[in-house]
């Protein structure tokens, strides 16, 4: 990634960083304080960047970092909900973190214009990870790559995206741990255990109320993803 600029990314958004395209334009949706787009922009990783916000005060934060460092011509700033006022052409990766998986399936539903296999999404969710990889899928968006890290004592996972036209999952792990057992490092390890441990809770509830497909479905991919973790200790 080069060298490291006096801005110090937290482990989950030097992640995303680490999946931009260097040399491309970005947008960093939701993003608060800049300091992505800034890092990206003083590494020389990036030339452009636009930053959005729905909300007005965080958008006011990201200005008076981009003022900081002297950026006002390499970053842009616009009040937006997700995309809205993105046009296609001004940006090729997309960089969506920090919100819960369903939020950021609606924003990218909204935007017809990513189904273009030129255009790439970087996107880390806070919650409802399956959920948004059902979205995906459906959708024709193929998780390239993904990766989870350790941030803060709790785990997270950033998606590599891109639109294939042809692509479409069945594997229903898939939409539980994505690309995660492809490379079973300790982070990734982690988060399907977390994975795990979640799904043992909601089996629980399954079994109070006597949901009994439900039940030998959560089951079977407990016992897959238990597999998995048993195999890479091997």
């Amino acid at each position: 990634m080069g060298k490291i600029c006096k801005i110090n990314l937290d482990n989950r958004l030097y992640l995303c960083a680490k999946n931009v395209r260097p040399g491309k334009f970005i947008a960093d949706i939701g993003a608060d304080h800049a300091y992505l787009a800034i890092w990206l922009i003083l590494n020389k990783l990036i030339p452009h960047a636009i930053v959005t916000d729905v909300r007005e005060g965080p958008l006011l934060n990201s200005t008076h970092n981009i003022r900081r460092f002297g950026l006002e011509e390499q970053i842009e700033t616009r009040l937006s909900d997700g995309l809205g006022k993105i046009k296609p052409g001004e940006v090729d990766d997309i960089i969506i973190a920090g919100m819960g998986g369903e939020l950021i399936a609606k924003i990218v539903s909204r935007a017809d214009w990513l189904k273009n296999e030129s255009k790439h999404l970087i996107l880390q969710p806070m919650s409802s990870e399956a959920e948004l990889r059902e979205f995906l899928t459906r959708e024709h968006f193929k998780i390239d790559s993904e990766q989870a890290i350790i941030d803060h004592n709790k785990v997270y996972t950033v998606m590599s995206v891109y639109f294939e036209q042809d692509f479409y999952n069945f594997d229903r792990i898939y939409t539980y741990i994505g690309k995660l057992g492809d490379n079973l490092t300790f982070e990734n390890c982690s988060y399907i255990k977390r994975v795990i441990r979640d799904l043992k809770n909601k089996l629980k509830g399954y079994i109070l109320t006597k949901k009994l497909k439900k039940v030998r479905e959560i089951s079977e991919v407990i016992l897959e993803l238990e597999q998995i973790i048993k195999e890479n200790k091997q």
